[in-house]
């Protein structure tokens, strides 16, 4: 089914990262930044991601010695510093999520790298490293988000969702190790609903969206694939989902021959792998497009009912 397999390190079968944004408010003020303040429960639902998420989160993985990658914010990193200092002792990956989660598909090139090299400034106070890891927020990655990534000397992306295993992002000058995920690996869709962020998703029981994360496991292992959850502390930080988790992982060890790895021991590895002609991965060629196609020329066609 993968007809270009990872060797993964001591024959492991798969690749697992169970990956959490950590936005906490950031969204809601980037959404409504003229009255965040006064939607308190709003609030109070994404500052549960941090204040009380996040050390539940950390003593899983402490338990099952797993070390994982975090993607923050900069603004969250400076509003939340416990929970940053969290991540840092259990010896996690601090990784680059923009600095108010800003869109870069939303913004001009020169914004665009001024946030990223904004966010990168905080990232680089906190850990006292530069991030080797980006992943646009709400996956809006940009036409010129991989020129900024290779400029700024970025590893590994993990936006996109162009295959099951690694592949590489060229665009003429560099490259960037892709670490790709899909939407059925976010919680996303499974438990979020809010007025405020205009979500109105029919909340699932954990039952159900552990049934969709074990089944894309499953499948991982039989084909040697990568495994990369794109979970949010405030959504499945909570008590019942992070139940279904410790079910999960104790799955996949009962399962056998995973590799539980941070998102940059994977792309050290895939990155060491190309270096010595162990394995080839396929290239994307970034942009796609550089503009609208001109097969339709300048009339946005009607919508189909």
């Amino acid at each position: 089914m993968i007809s270009n397999p990872v060797p993964w390190p001591n024959g492991a079968r798969c690749a697992v990262a169970f990956t959490f944004d950590l936005d906490a408010d950031s969204i809601l003020h980037l959404r409504h930044h003229a009255s965040a303040d006064t939607r308190v429960a709003a609030l109070s639902m994404l500052r549960y991601g941090p204040q009380v998420a996040m050390p539940r989160i950390v003593e899983i993985y402490r338990r099952f010695e797993m070390r994982q990658t975090f993607f923050l914010p900069a603004w969250c990193m400076e509003r939340y510093p416990v929970a940053v200092e969290q991540i840092l002792a259990g010896n996690h990956e601090v990784a680059h999520h923009g600095y108010l989660h800003e869109e870069p598909n939303t913004l001009a090139p020169d914004e665009e790298l001024y946030w990223l090299n904004r966010a990168t400034e905080v990232i680089v106070a906190a850990t006292g490293e530069r991030p080797r890891g980006f992943r646009a927020p709400a996956y809006q990655f940009s036409r010129t988000t991989l020129d900024h990534l290779v400029a700024e000397g970025f590893a590994y992306d993990a936006s996109l969702m162009g295959d099951d295993v690694p592949y590489l992002l060229e665009n003429g000058h560099g490259t960037v190790i892709e670490l790709p995920s899909h939407i059925g690996l976010d919680d996303w869709p499974h438990f979020m609903t809010s007025r405020e962020l205009d979500y109105r998703t029919t909340i699932k029981p954990p039952e159900q969206a552990l049934a969709v994360y074990r089944a894309e496991f499953d499948a991982m292992w039989e084909h040697g694939g990568l495994w990369i959850a794109v979970w949010h502390p405030f959504l499945s930080g909570r008590l019942s989902r992070l139940t279904a988790m410790v079910e999960l992982i104790e799955h996949m060890r009962d399962k056998g021959n995973v590799w539980f790895a941070r998102l940059d021991e994977i792309a050290a590895h895939v990155a060491s792998l190309v270096e010595t002609r162990q394995w080839a991965p396929r290239i994307d060629r970034l942009p796609y497009y550089t503009g609208p196609i001109p097969e339709l020329g300048e009339v946005e066609p009607a919508r189909p009912d």
